[in-house]
């Protein structure tokens, strides 16, 4: 071989091994991955929505083209609802995947219904409808259970779920009044002092299923053994101990951290980040109010211009990163420290108000993804604040850098549904699938 075609193949294979390697940066040796982005917005009179799917390499980018798959939450989901339940399911809003990543569960804040999804074959199997409204449904980690917040019913509830066979049943003996009684202090468990209005937000369980951290509208916390039949408050804390609307709760190193946020016309705008050791509540006896105490990591004084609300964690849990919706940022948290690293600010050319809401991460940590709200919100949007209103309703595609201790935001993957010249779309909820199974 002479020189020069040495020089030429040497290049090629350069160029192969280069392009091998950014291919993997993005995509990651974790296997391929699928995003899921619900715009919560109607796509028929009595309710609808779509679900967005996005490929990983396709939203990996700085591209804002992709062709997700788009399916029509008022076709085959409305259907099954309205057949196994007798009405139809209205603001698809929140979304989780069971430990295995076998079924999708949506829960429909307008209504009160949770859907089960085949998640590989996008075919619903189970619509249950809990009652007035179905705000957020999380599974436990050990797949035995998915406890719902039933938001302005005032309960929580617990479905019975098998994973392994797809089989789910609404436990009602298991349902928790948060409205009505007292706690094991003997205090009114909603109170116009303590807890003004004990609506569920998000209801957290911890990763030995044991223990379900229960955020409420009107400030306040409730542990729960979400085990127990009924339900059992094992913890309470009032509104001054813990702030209005947290929605952002994850556990790591046994720690959960919970966040307090805005969007309610009694708390337009709020972020307050707390840490509850769930070694504290070993074993689970009912404790004195307020205690064991959570630590607090931020308060924000008000009236500042903040509504914390999703969280997500990096590549080995190393930091933690708390989105704000109306400040168009998102703060991170050292896990090994609980200290604020720093704020990255999102708002600039990719997007000048991007609104992020809830977050998911990619298999191998290198890419945050967003779902950014439109600019007629249909939840959390405190009347005539703007909270929660966005210019660019869509997937956020963030890079992660400096091993999670920052990131930019490089895309924006838009997603629209105009209806009377009025852009309507919403997005709310995302999570990522890995597609290896």
């Amino acid at each position: 071989m002479n020189s020069r075609r040495t020089r030429w193949w040497v290049a090629v294979v350069a160029a192969v091994i280069t392009a091998t390697a950014s291919w993997g940066t993005t995509l990651g040796a974790g296997g391929g991955f699928e995003v899921w982005l619900v715009d919560q917005s109607n796509t028929r009179p009595d309710g609808g929505g779509t679900l967005y799917v996005y490929e990983g390499a396709e939203v990996s980018g700085k591209s804002r083209a992709a062709a997700p798959e788009v399916i029509d939450l008022g076709g085959a989901a409305h259907d099954l609802c309205v057949a196994q339940t007798g009405s139809a399911p209205v603001r698809p809003h929140m979304l989780e995947f069971d430990q295995s990543e076998r079924f999708a569960i949506v829960a429909y804040v307008a209504t009160g219904h949770v859907l089960f999804i085949e998640a590989a074959t996008r075919t619903p199997v189970t619509c249950i409808d809990v009652g007035i409204q179905a705000h957020a449904a999380f599974p436990a980690p050990d797949g035995s259970y998915v406890v719902v917040a039933n938001q302005n019913g005032k309960l929580l509830q617990r479905i019975t779920t098998d994973f392994s066979t797809g089989t789910f049943s609404l436990d009602d003996v298991a349902t928790l009044d948060l409205a009505n009684g007292t706690t094991p202090s003997g205090a009114l468990r909603q109170d116009p002092l303590l807890r003004p209005d004990n609506a569920p937000i998000c209801p957290i369980v911890s990763g030995d299923s044991r223990l379900t951290f229960v955020t409420l509208r009107g400030g306040g916390l409730f542990v729960v053994d979400s085990t127990a039949t009924p339900m059992a408050i094992v913890a309470e804390y009032d509104r001054a101990t813990v702030g209005p609307n947290g929605c952002g709760g994850l556990e790591t190193s046994g720690k959960m951290y919970i966040t307090s946020g805005g969007g309610t016309a009694a708390t337009p705008y709020a972020s307050d980040l707390y840490l509850c050791r769930i070694d504290s509540y070993d074993p689970p006896l009912a404790a004195p109010p307020n205690e064991p105490a959570p630590e607090v990591i931020w308060n924000t004084i008000q009236p500042a211009v903040a509504d914390a609300h999703g969280a997500v964690l990096t590549r080995d849990d190393r930091y933690l990163w708390v989105g704000d919706r109306a400040a168009n940022s998102v703060r991170i948290v050292d896990t090994a420290t609980d200290a604020v690293v720093r704020d990255i600010p999102l708002a600039g050319p990719v997007s000048s108000d991007p609104a992020p809401d809830l977050f998911a991460i990619s298999p191998t940590g290198n890419r945050v993804f967003a779902a950014l709200r439109g600019p007629n919100p249909l939840t959390g949007n405190a009347p005539g604040v703007g909270n929660a209103v966005g210019a660019t309703p869509g997937l956020a595609v963030i890079r992660v850098t400096e091993g999670g201790r920052n990131g930019v935001l490089q895309a924006v993957i838009p997603v629209s549904n105009v209806v009377g010249g009025l852009e309507l779309a919403d997005p709310h909820a995302v999570k990522v699938r890995g597609t290896g199974h």
